[in-house]
Formats: structure tokens, C-alpha cells, sequence
């Protein structure tokens, strides 16, 4: 036993006796991972004048209690990351000349019979794939409809937040940076498993929504709609000055290209989002809308109400929806907290994203 092992449970016998039970879970915790004591932990070891008043079994009394707490937290971790049985939660990885990204890749147990629909999942700034899937749930209701689902990774290498690289010209355009990348992995994907290449959508969060919108304007060819989660529109900024003045709602210099086919698009935002300004959810559709298109308003009541707007085409079919959740924040409607970046209290994204892929023409 080291000795900044012996003052490290010298601090705990000292959290414990003052009832400070989470700081001398946590202090057990990060000792025990090998790492440095933090400061308000090495200033509680600074007292080693005083005799500590029975220490062994405080701290016995502390490990146990310790176990107790991490143990529902490891359940809990393995329930959010449950796999069906019969279904498989792939790790695997994509290189082409435009660059390298890993990536999750969700193969439903229910995939019936014939080819099956896939859904592009882009996570935002600070995310993961894994915590992605579990703040979504994407893949609990891709498996009830036999859905296959795409999580590629943005590595803190390509983005020091992990966020997309949304705003560089570079990636805004089709055959370079991170859509030809994101684009190719789901091309090679769609070859190796049985996927309706009707039916392949893309949605994200965040700058993985802003991402969306990129590769619905980029690859219409590929994508058949797409889902933008507190996001922004296609070409809203040109580099990261830009990029910060559209997240705050100013209108950029940057304009859309009039030769980019209209998308079939649904957009969820929350109108306290002090992130990225829930203007930009309304600059998404009316980029998607035509004037004649048929304008239709529902408001809700519940939990977390919304308002939700629905534009048909001349065919009457529906074209867009924008949800705006009021009161909610930077974070993904109806998900999990057990993952990050979530609204829980707010009407299902996902299901909704997916019951408007599917059904297009209701």
C-alpha cells in the first residue's frame, strides 16, 4: 500500500465521519482507477496529525457502500447498451481517399423478409456513437421495424469537440471531406447487408444535424430524407466565425445553391435551445418549402408541449414537419438520460423521425 493510497483513505475515513458519502464514494473510485487526487481530496489528507477515529472500518463500511452504488450504475450501463438477442451491435471502420472514420452498426434481429431500410444516425459535439444509441434509442425502435442503423464517429483527431465539421467548404460539397466519407461508409454498408436503397435516411444532432442537411444536399441520390435535430441549414456558414454567428440565429453570407433538389425533411428544435438558436429550424423548412405547398398546424398540450407544422406538395403529400418543443433545450426530444444531450419529457424524435421516413404519404 503506496502512500498516497494510505492518504487517500485517510481522506475517506474523514469524508465518511462528516457523512460525506458521495465525495468518499467518488474519492474510492478515482483512487482505486489509479488516478491523481484532486485538490479538495489532497487537502483533506493535509490532517494526518489527527489519530482517525476507527478508519478500517469506516472505510470497510465506505467499500461496501461504494459497491452498493456502483453496482445499479453498471446495471444500468448494461441496460442501455442491451442488445436484443438475435441482433448485433457491430464495431467496425471505413477508409476512402477522402479520410478514415470508425463507426456502430445496429443489424436488427427482426429484419423479416426482403430488403430491409437503413437509418444514417450523425451524433453532435461531445457524443459518441454508443451514447448516441442509448440517449436516442434509435435502435430499440429500429428494431421493431426491422430497421438497420448507421452510427458513424467523429474522433476529437478530425474535431477537438468531436463535432462535424459542418461549416468548412470543404465539407459542404459532394466527392471530398467528411460526406464523401460518411456517404461511402454508407454505400459499402448498403453492399454487405440486405438494405432497400429506397428507403436510406440520415438524421443527426446538433452539428451531426447540421451534418444531415449537408448530405441530403449533397447526395440526394443516396439519402431519401433526412432528420435535423437542433441543427442548422445547408450552407449556413463557410468557417467557424460563421459557424458561431448562425448558431446564434444571424442570417449568413452563405447562401444555398438554387441547383440542390428539395429534401424531404423533418426538424425538431426546442425553443430554449440557447446552443443553437431555434430559428434555424424554421430557415430548414422554408429552404425545403415551395410557396405552393399546403401549410397545416397542430399544437399540443402534455408534459412538454409543441408545436408541430406540417407542409404537403400539390400531390398532398406530406413534404416537411417542423416540431418545435417548447421550454426544451439543447437536447434530443423524448430520449433517454441515461445518455447525454436529452429531452426526455419531450415527444418522441425518434419515432417520430422514423414513423415519417417510413410513411411518407400519410
Amino acid at each position: 500500500m503506496n502512500a498516497d493510497f494510505t492518504s487517500a483513505m485517510r481522506a475517506v475515513a474523514k469524508l465518511t465521519r462528516a457523512q460525506k458519502l458521495v465525495e468518499a464514494t467518488r474519492l474510492i473510485q478515482t483512487t482505486l482507477a489509479g488516478k491523481q487526487l484532486p485538490p479538495t481530496a489532497q487537502d483533506e489528507t493535509k490532517e494526518q496529525d489527527r489519530p482517525p477515529k476507527r478508519p478500517l472500518g469506516l472505510v470497510v463500511n465506505t467499500l461496501r457502500r461504494a459497491k452498493q452504488n456502483l453496482e445499479p450504475l453498471a446495471r444500468k450501463a448494461k441496460k442501455g447498451l442491451a442488445i436484443p438477442e438475435g441482433a448485433q451491435f457491430l464495431a467496425g471502420s471505413f477508409s476512402c481517399p477522402a479520410g478514415a472514420r470508425d463507426y456502430r452498426f445496429y443489424i436488427p434481429s427482426n429484419r423479416g423478409w426482403g430488403r430491409r431500410p437503413l437509418i444514417v444516425m450523425l451524433h453532435g459535439c461531445k457524443q459518441d456513437p454508443v451514447d448516441f444509441a442509448i440517449g436516442t434509442r434509435m435502435n430499440e425502435i429500429a428494431e421493431q421495424h426491422g430497421m438497420f442503423v448507421l452510427y458513424p464517429a467523429q474522433p476529437n483527431r478530425a474535431n477537438p469537440m468531436s463535432c462535424w465539421n459542418w461549416f468548412n467548404p470543404s465539407d459542404q460539397i459532394r466527392d471530398s471531406g467528411e460526406p464523401a466519407i460518411v456517404s461511402g461508409m454508407t454505400r459499402e454498408l448498403m453492399g454487405q447487408h440486405n438494405i432497400d436503397s429506397e428507403k436510406v435516411f440520415v438524421a443527426g444532432l446538433s452539428a451531426g444535424g447540421a451534418m444531415a442537411a449537408v448530405l441530403g444536399a449533397t447526395y440526394p441520390d443516396v439519402f431519401a430524407a433526412i432528420g435535423v435535430h437542433s441543427g442548422l441549414p445547408y450552407k449556413a456558414a463557410s468557417d467557424a466565425v460563421s459557424a458561431f454567428a448562425a448558431m446564434r440565429g444571424e442570417t449568413s453570407a452563405a447562401k444555398k445553391n438554387g441547383a440542390v433538389p428539395r429534401m424531404r425533411t423533418i426538424v425538431f428544435h426546442g425553443d430554449a435551445d440557447q446552443t443553437v438558436h431555434p430559428s434555424n429550424a424554421a430557415r430548414i423548412i422554408a429552404g425545403e418549402t415551395l410557396p405552393s405547398d399546403l401549410l397545416e398546424d397542430f399544437q399540443s398540450g402534455g408534459q412538454q408541449s409543441y408545436t408541430r407544422k406540417i407542409a404537403r406538395d400539390a400531390n398532398g403529400k406530406i413534404w416537411n414537419e417542423q416540431w418545435l418543443v417548447h421550454g426544451a433545450r439543447h437536447g434530443w426530444s423524448g430520449g433517454s438520460s441515461e445518455g447525454s444531450f436529452t429531452e426526455a419529457g419531450g415527444p418522441d424524435a425518434s419515432g417520430e423521425m422514423v414513423r415519417f421516413f417510413l410513411e411518407p404519404g400519410r
